[in-house]
């Protein structure tokens, strides 16, 4: 098949790392991949595998603007040229483009829905759901089929998944500790993690406020915040204020995050708005990490309570206080999580059976 994805831009964050390794699988099967967005960090990866890469200027939160229009008439060109079979768009604004390209070209769409959605306006006059959507849970799709009232049969289950080779090497001690010199770690002190976009709705707020209290019991401990994004001077004064500096740190957004999850020894993600899967949780549960997350959106999908890790409501302080502590308190119950997790994450999440799902829907638009 020739797929064309569709993604708004390639910074790092979850929606792009989907398209990327997404990219990546359909080309070992031997699909023709090009991929189009408005660029950014990730593209390095593409050019890595050698998939074709198709700048356009789509980098707008508006529904309604004239780069989606001036981009639509470039699309449809490229569809045309490449003979593209179907396209697969990955954000609200690529699938407003993807229902112009697909009605001018007669070439069948399908979206991933990575979240849950409100009832908006737009989203109401322009729906553009496509062909078929892909929801990356359960709340995902109940949230398409029960709340916007899309058929069931439109509507199909494909979770996120992930290559765990990638997370299985093993770190020396050295290396462990050259990893903490470089983002400015100490050698000793256990290493609390979070990996995600520095937004409001990521909750690292949380985080910053629980430390606080953390570290008058647990003076040692170090908390790790990896990601860029709109919130990062206000956390950053959060934390002197906090007076917790000297153990709080800033990473900024990575491309590879297997060094940082290396070098973790808890997950936190105290998400509060409804996460529809939570890839970094995979990540650090792939990565044998034991978790702990708000309980919200898809989140129960991974982190199963008291099993693999701790699920506390949002915005809960002392909940996150208290699931922390038991995990740097017990090293033997950290190290069970950790491993039932790596378990699950393996077993229930692997990138070939994902990949096999996302083709057949393709097969089912075809």
């Amino acid at each position: 098949m020739n797929i064309l994805l569709l993604t708004t831009h390639l910074d790092i964050g979850g929606i792009s790392n989907y398209t990327v390794w997404l990219a990546e699988a359909l080309n070992k099967k031997e699909h023709r991949v090009i991929v189009a967005s408005s660029g950014g960090e990730l593209l390095t990866e593409l050019n890595k595998k050698n998939i074709p890469h198709f700048k356009v200027n789509i980098r707008t939160k508006k529904e309604i603007s004239p780069l989606l229009l001036r981009a639509g008439s470039v699309l449809v060109e490229l569809v045309n040229k490449k003979n593209i079979d179907l396209i697969h768009a990955q954000t609200r604004i690529t699938q407003l483009l993807a229902y112009h390209v697909s009605r001018l070209t007669k070439i069948p769409y399908v979206t991933t829905c990575h979240g849950l959605y409100k009832k908006r306006l737009i989203r109401r006059i322009f729906p553009c759901w496509g062909d078929r959507v892909i929801a990356i849970s359960e709340p995902v799709r109940e949230n398409l089929v029960n709340y916007f009232k899309l058929p069931k049969d439109r509507v199909r289950l494909v979770h996120n998944g992930l290559d765990a080779d990638r997370f299985s090497r093993h770190y020396s001690k050295e290396e462990k500790e050259k990893i903490k010199r470089d983002y400015g770690l100490k050698e000793k002190g256990k290493v609390v993690g979070n990996i995600a976009r520095l937004v409001k709705v990521k909750g690292q707020e949380y985080i910053l406020c629980a430390a606080k209290e953390i570290l008058k019991v647990r003076p040692r401990t170090q908390f790790l915040i990896v990601g860029g994004g709109e919130e990062k001077d206000q956390l950053i004064k959060l934390a002197k204020r906090l007076d917790i500096t000297a153990n709080v740190f800033f990473t900024g957004p990575l491309k590879k995050v297997e060094d940082v999850l290396a070098i973790m020894d808890i997950f936190v993600f105290p998400a509060f708005w409804q996460e529809g899967f939570g890839l970094s949780i995979l990540e650090a549960m792939v990565s044998g990490l034991p978790i702990v997350a708000s309980n919200v959106g898809g989140i129960y999908t991974l982190v199963k309570d008291d099993k693999t890790g701790f699920l506390v409501p949002p915005k809960d302080v002392p909940g996150l206080i208290d699931a922390l502590l038991r995990l740097l308190d017990d090293k033997k119950l950290a190290s069970q999580m950790g491993r039932a997790g790596r378990e699950l994450a393996v077993q229930d999440f692997p990138l070939d059976k994902v990949v096999s799902q996302i083709v057949d829907v393709y097969k089912e638009v075809l």
